[in-house]
């Protein structure tokens, strides 16, 4: 099924802001782990850390799941397809590792860190704070740079669907010269 022009733009924008939201939360995310792992106050280690958690606990997940909600519904409702376009099915496995990573990995580390600092422990590991947010800000940046380019044509799947209605519109012509 696919979507009328006001819903996929509807939809189009909020999958648009919900990727700028969950790309900007994450580069703050890593500003946070490195004003942590660079700073020599205790003090403001644990601001950071703490930051850093409330920041994990309150927006990341929400982001990401519209993220991948907005994202589906887009290629599932357009002509690009969900696994026409080469481009369009690496951005949802992405989508879904980094979700999964943010879920299994980011804040579990970003949770440990903040009550070891809450403890008045040091920070245990930097890797804990900043790891995930580079991992996950690489992985958005390469996927805002595939969604803008669009590199590597359709997937074999969209090759026949691109044949197959190739094939109808010729038939069609034919049929209304003859």
């Amino acid at each position: 099924m696919k979507l009328n022009r006001p819903a996929r733009r509807a939809h189009l924008v909020v999958h648009v802001a919900a990727s700028a939201c969950w790309l900007g939360l994450t580069l703050g995310l890593l500003a946070l782990g490195i004003t942590a792992t660079t700073t020599g106050s205790a003090v403001v280690v644990e601001a950071s850390v703490r930051a850093m958690k409330t920041f994990a606990d309150w927006l990341l997940l929400p982001l990401a799941f519209l993220t991948l909600l907005s994202g589906l519904v887009l290629s599932l409702g357009t002509h690009w397809g969900l696994a026409r376009h080469r481009w369009v099915y690496t951005k949802f496995w992405l989508t879904l590792a980094t979700v999964t990573a943010t879920v299994l990995a980011l804040r579990p580390a970003v949770g440990s860190a903040a009550a070891a600092v809450s403890a008045g422990e040091a920070l245990p590991d930097a890797s804990d704070v900043l790891f995930g947010p580079i991992v996950s800000l690489t992985a958005y940046l390469f996927m805002t740079a595939i969604s803008v380019l669009k590199p590597w044509g359709p997937t074999r799947r969209g090759q026949r669907i691109r044949t197959t209605l190739r094939k109808r519109v010729d038939a069609g012509a034919a049929g209304r010269t003859a």
